[in-house]
């Protein structure tokens, strides 16, 4: 049974930094692309980051210069960092892994960007 399951997420002020973190079971992240979405209140889920198995990264245009992804291949983890966060970072993080036919995704973890 595959699991990917997200953590880091809450609370976090305007201009301060979020780490998120997705632990994978059942599939090995080095074999799939795995990355980020998010979906705020009332809009359609849209990418974050991706990286692929060869370890090239793709980022949302939009989001250039504040997004870090990096993946442990030992921890089977993917990790998101995100700077400067404003409060329409505001959503539901979540985790995916696609490949193979497949497509996996996490449960979500909510992030709220709030003074």
């Amino acid at each position: 049974q595959v699991q990917l399951v997200e953590s880091g997420g809450g609370l976090v002020q305007p201009g301060g930094s979020l780490r998120l973190s997705c632990a994978a079971s059942g599939i090995f992240f080095r074999f799939y692309v795995s990355g980020w979405y998010r979906q705020a209140p009332g809009k359609q889920r849209e990418l974050v980051a991706t990286i692929a198995t060869n370890g090239r990264v793709n980022i949302a245009d939009s989001l250039k210069g504040r997004i870090t992804i990096s993946r442990d291949i030992g921890k089977n983890t993917v990790y998101l960092e995100m700077t400067r966060v404003q409060p329409d970072d505001t959503a539901v993080y979540y985790c995916n892994a696609d490949g193979g036919g497949n497509d996996y995704w996490g449960q979500g973890t909510q992030v709220t960007v709030s003074s």
